[in-house]
């Protein structure tokens, strides 16, 4: 087991296969030593996690899917890296995707919860840059989508 992984255990994480392509794209591409991950929509136990910030869903359920997006990053970034976490140097980006009403402003609060997730599993390897905006909709009625840059040795 991973250094990373024993401290994804102490958080109570298991991390989960990586979920396969819904489409005509790749999860992952590997270039010289960083991983772009393809966006990694919310899912939980299985089940997509669904809902429009603002609408039908709070907050603090967004930062939850949010959050369940992050674990299927490491999953992917787990499967690009051949099964050996210990790989990575640094989460260098984030961009977070919220299906939202128009009048919903608490986006970043949303991506907080993939942000608070991946300091808390990865220390300061976990500190990113990151973008998080409004969508009118995402695939499948997920509330959340997102994507990820990552540096591996």
């Amino acid at each position: 087991m991973s250094a990373i992984e024993a401290r994804l255990a102490e958080l109570g994480v298991t991390l989960p296969d990586a979920p396969a392509p819904a489409a005509n794209y790749v999860p992952y591409v590997i270039s010289a030593n960083m991983v772009y991950v393809s966006g990694q929509i919310s899912m939980a136990d299985g089940q997509l996690i669904c809902g429009k910030l603002g609408a039908d869903m709070d907050t603090e359920a967004g930062a939850a899917a949010a959050r369940s997006c992050a674990i299927s990053l490491l999953a992917q970034l787990k499967a690009a890296c051949g099964g050996n976490l210990d790989r990575l140097q640094r989460v260098v980006k984030l961009v977070g995707f919220v299906n939202s009403t128009p009048d919903f402003t608490e986006q970043p609060k949303v991506i907080n919860g993939a942000s608070d997730f991946m300091v808390a599993a990865l220390g300061d390897a976990g500190r990113h840059a990151r973008s998080a905006v409004s969508a009118a909709s995402l695939p499948l009625g997920v509330a959340v989508e997102i994507e990820a840059i990552f540096e591996i040795a």
